[in-house]
């Protein structure tokens, strides 16, 4: 059986739309996840915990890290 190039496109777009609709769920859970993450984060540096662990548990940047924990009120040292 031959593949009309039509049928060929339609099967394509069909994909990118299923891939697109599961990465935009992905994305939305994602960012629902961000809030509690944060919240989580300076709870643990609160309770003193190491600040280079948190961020490798978190899975953030350092830039990151520090910007939450000022926004917190916590003591972040400055970049020199």
């Amino acid at each position: 059986m031959v593949e009309l190039p039509e049928e060929a496109r339609a099967a394509a777009l069909r994909e990118v739309a299923e891939i697109s609709t599961r990465r935009t769920a992905l994305l939305a859970e994602a960012e629902a996840l961000y809030a509690p993450l944060r919240e989580k984060v300076i709870e643990a540096a609160r309770k003193g915990a190491a600040r280079s662990r948190i961020r490798e548990l978190a899975g953030i940047s350092s830039k990151t890290l520090y910007t939450w924990l000022d926004e917190a009120g916590l003591e972040v040292r400055r970049s020199r």
